[in-house]
């Protein structure tokens, strides 16, 4: 299977120790992969997160996601993180539509080891809407701010001060979330999280 995912550069990508263990880059997939995969990701006419069950996924983006949990990519963020997530479980959620709401500065549960963000837009002109990595829960006290254009990642080490958040959106803004999680339950609770509430925005046409 040809790689969707440019691994090399993703090894020499520069982490960034402060304020937490991160890494950005800008074109992580190949762009001879890039339109598939953009093509393959499914429509989410909704605001909040998905799981991939009930989606409909092109092939391209299919294979993204079969090589993102396989082994050369978790042994590749292991090591760049400075942490083992080999063995652990993968939560995939997918975003496509930002709200007002959304975005709202936050640190990620301790139930997440690991957290690997991809964004899917055409050319992002938008001040708003650009991930930052934050120093305190203060949105403006940045230390790094993320364009979310077509194949940007950002991957970061959980801790306990991994703030982040962007100025509120309203519109497409198109994105995967990885997670790497300590355990099953992480992901059963997940599941039943954000399939209860996928359904309530299929039966009451909620954003």
């Amino acid at each position: 299977m040809v790689s969707c995912l440019n691994i090399e550069s993703l090894a020499g990508a520069e982490v960034h120790q402060a304020p937490f263990p991160y890494f950005v880059l800008d074109k992580a997939i190949r762009a001879e992969s890039i339109g598939s995969v953009m093509e393959g990701f499914p429509a989410i006419k909704a605001g909040g997160s998905f799981t991939l069950e009930g989606l409909q996924c092109g092939e391209g983006f299919t294979a993204l996601i079969e090589e993102l949990n396989g082994p050369e990519f978790r042994s590749l963020i292991s090591d760049k993180l400075g942490m083992d997530l080999n063995t652990l479980p993968m939560i995939v959620t997918l975003r496509g539509i930002s709200r007002p709401k959304d975005g709202r500065v936050h640190t990620d549960s301790k139930s997440k080891i690991a957290t690997i963000l991809i964004y899917f837009n055409d050319d992002w002109t938008a001040e708003t809407g650009k991930l930052r990595i934050l120093n305190s829960n203060n949105l403006e006290d940045m230390a790094d701010e993320v364009i979310p254009n077509a194949g940007t990642l950002l991957g970061f080490r959980v801790t306990d001060n991994c703030w982040h958040g962007y100025p509120p959106f309203d519109g497409v803004r198109r994105s995967i979330q990885i997670n790497f999680v300590a355990d099953e339950n992480a992901v059963k609770k997940h599941h039943n999280r954000h399939g209860f509430t996928a359904k309530l925005k299929k039966w009451f046409g909620g954003k």
